[in-house]
């Protein structure tokens, strides 16, 4: 039987065989749990994380769609900070609708080219 997360866990490793990150374009990832979203830019090449944002430090009671899209602003100052203007989107094998879209846009909106 395979699971929803067997099937997430194979578009993965085939996205992640076409992208990597590297020191000019990074790679922006996402990772959505059933209560949290968090996204970091990250070199490939060397291996270490550039910038990170998570819905962990966000305390507003507000649907999971808006704290998305607070977060997608929060990595995109946290990425510029960082140097980082131009990243590859990895969206980590979820569908780009929801959650994931709001963050997209908003880190689109906070001034990152993807």
């Amino acid at each position: 039987m395979v699971t929803k997360t067997d099937k997430r866990n194979k578009i993965k490793l085939r996205v992640r065989g076409k992208i990597s990150g590297t020191t000019e374009r990074p790679r922006l990832t996402v990772f959505r749990s059933n209560k949290q979203i968090y996204a970091q830019v990250i070199d490939d090449l060397t291996g270490k994380t550039l910038a990170a944002a998570s819905s962990l430090k966000i305390t507003d009671k507000a649907p999971k769609k808006e704290i998305a899209a607070k977060v997608g602003e929060l990595i995109a100052k946290n990425a510029q900070e960082a140097g980082v203007t131009t990243v590859v989107f990895d969206r980590n094998g979820y569908l780009y609708h929801g959650r994931i879209k709001e963050l997209a846009d908003a880190a689109r909106n906070g001034g990152l080219k993807f």
